[in-house]
């Protein structure tokens, strides 16, 4: 793991909570030049820390309010690959393989309960999937990406 210092990780804080602000206003948070925030940043991206900078998009004014986490249990491991084929699909956000009584953890996000159930007749299609169960989020207080240790 590349050394972080104190700045880097401001920074990286900074980029995941708000990435819009310019260079120059990052620099004055940071006590730094704008270039010298600039080089940090392609570092960081360099390095694999910064994977990319996207825009966190509201799923209730996007039309999709429904958030929901899919349990899928499998009849083995070697299907993972035609899981993973689902994240060509936009209601999937993420994909996680797992520890406990279920193979893989979808979170997903769509419109209704209407379009979750046609997503888990899709994802029942793919040969091997033995069951899903999902969870249906009422609430979300927080969803955030990982933030580095304060050091």
């Amino acid at each position: 793991m590349p050394d972080l210092d104190d700045r880097d990780r401001k920074l990286l804080t900074l980029l995941a909570d708000d990435a819009t602000p310019s260079y120059a206003e990052l620099g004055k948070m940071l006590n730094l030049s704008a270039p010298a925030v600039h080089e940090r940043v392609k570092r960081l991206k360099r390095d694999g820390l910064i994977k990319g900078i996207a825009a966190k998009l509201d799923g209730a004014r996007i039309g999709r309010p429904l958030l929901a986490f899919v349990h899928v249990d499998t009849n083995n491991w070697s299907i993972t690959q035609q899981v993973l084929g689902l994240a060509e699909l936009t209601e999937v956000e993420e994909i996680h393989t797992i520890t406990g009584k279920s193979a893989m953890l979808l979170k997903v996000r769509v419109r209704d309960t209407q379009a979750l159930e046609a997503l888990l007749a899709r994802i029942h299609q793919i040969d091997g999937i033995t069951n899903t169960t999902s969870d249906i989020a009422l609430t979300s207080y927080l969803e955030r990406g990982p933030l580095p240790d304060n050091g």
